[in-house]
């Protein structure tokens, strides 16, 4: 049986989970149009051979002289000609803010994606945490299993004694089936719990799997608000991703703009002409040229479009923004209260195992029946099942801060564990 750690748990999460790889081939897909892109300010170079048979009018051509007579074609005869073509842009307005724009959009991929390793890193430790509290249950279940059996020992013995009565065994008996079907019920829980995790990290399920790392208390001491969302928006991904968006959007309106500026390109070839191969001399030409664009409807299409998408932008920034001071404010108030939580079941489940013991010791005197002992019982088992779920809710908290504070894959360390 493998143990397996909440870093080790991360780690697999990251390396096969479907939505990571699939953000991966989106960066992979941005670079290749970054390369597209640059690719129109960068010079084209061409080549060609042609082996013509040519047979020409030269009445149509305009050959003709008074008192001349000349045949009415040239006849067939052959020419090669061997050539290389350079074309290279070297004003081009429109082409650089494209070519700038998918330089922001493979930022803006690249963000993405390290969003989504964020959020994965989020659901792992979740379903971890989800896990952990479930083995919780487990152990808690097999401490009030032991307890039953104990005291259901001591009712029989009590009885021996004659200082009980049969109705005090039947009590003990029926708590302790109670607590062995609560156990079952945990236990069942437990491995479903282990099955979703390991569907999460891409392992087989059903493969034999232990948890190295129990639920426990880590206090975190939360930031300050706004220093912490100075710090969210500065690391946190999926805003930084729209920022890149946007820029993006902003070359493209330049480019759009610049769509009526002049460009200007030199061609020129080089290369051999001639009817055969002994004598075929060098030819070449370099050519300079200015295009204009004199209407172009489309242009103002365009503009329309990137305004639209540019300002849905802003808006989702805008949102977003709001949306993650939200999230942190949500979690720091989550975080307190939840190690308030924590520290009133912990002194709840104390007192409820204090109370049992008492309450076993005026059983096991005669002071009294058993009933105050299966109310014990039942008492201890709620304070304990809520200290498990404050514990479980103080983790959570703590996921979500890392969460919110953005660069969950450096700082995780610090709030879900040690490594």
């Amino acid at each position: 049986m493998s143990r397996l750690s909440l870093r080790e748990a991360i780690a697999l999460a990251l390396k096969n989970n479907l939505s990571v790889r699939a953000a991966g081939t989106q960066v992979d897909e941005a670079g290749g149009t970054q390369v597209r892109k640059r690719s129109a300010l960068e010079p084209i170079v061409t080549s060609a051979a042609f082996a013509n048979l040519q047979d020409r009018n030269l009445q149509a051509l305009g050959f003709s002289f008074s008192g001349v007579e000349l045949p009415l074609t040239t006849g067939g005869f052959g020419t090669y000609d061997f050539r290389v073509f350079v074309q290279q842009p070297v004003v081009d307005r429109r082409a650089y803010h494209t070519y700038q724009s998918s330089k922001r959009q493979v930022d803006a991929a690249k963000l993405t994606y390290q969003d989504t390793r964020d959020l994965i890193i989020r659901q792992a430790a979740g379903y971890y945490l989800d896990a952990e509290a479930a083995a919780a249950e487990v152990q808690a279940g097999e401490s009030r299993v032991v307890t039953s059996q104990a005291l259901e020992k001591l009712a029989q013995d009590q009885h021996s004694a004659g200082v009980a009565t049969r109705v005090d065994v039947l009590r003990a008996q029926v708590q302790l089936q109670r607590d062995q079907q609560s156990l079952l019920v945990a236990h069942n829980n437990y491995q479903t719990a282990l099955l979703v995790l390991q569907r999460f990290l891409g392992v087989r399920p059903g493969a034999p799997l232990e948890l190295a790392e129990k639920l426990e208390f880590r206090s975190t001491a939360p930031p300050e608000p706004e220093q912490a969302l100075r710090t969210a928006l500065e690391a946190r991904a999926d805003y930084r991703s729209l920022r890149a968006q946007r820029e993006a959007l902003i070359e493209q309106q330049k480019a759009a703009r610049d769509r009526y500026l002049p460009k200007l390109s030199i061609n020129g070839d080089y290369g051999v002409f001639g009817r055969n191969f002994g004598q075929m001399p060098a030819i070449g030409q370099i050519q300079g040229t200015v295009t204009f664009t004199v209407f172009d409807r489309d242009r103002k299409g365009e503009q329309k479009e990137i305004a639209s998408r540019l300002q849905r932008v802003e808006v989702q920034i805008a949102d977003l923004e709001r949306g993650i001071e939200q999230d942190l404010r949500k979690a720091e108030l989550d975080l307190q209260s939840a190690e308030r939580q924590v520290a009133v079941t912990k002194s709840g489940a104390d007192l409820a195992a204090e109370e049992l013991k008492l309450s076993e010791d005026r059983f096991r005197s005669g002071v009294t029946d058993n009933i105050e002992v299966i109310t014990a019982q039942s008492s201890l088992q709620s304070a304990q099942d809520d200290y498990i779920s404050a514990l479980a809710r103080h983790a959570d908290a703590r996921m979500a801060l890392a969460r919110g504070l953005g660069a969950t894959e450096q700082i995780y360390e610090g709030f879900l564990g040690p490594k």
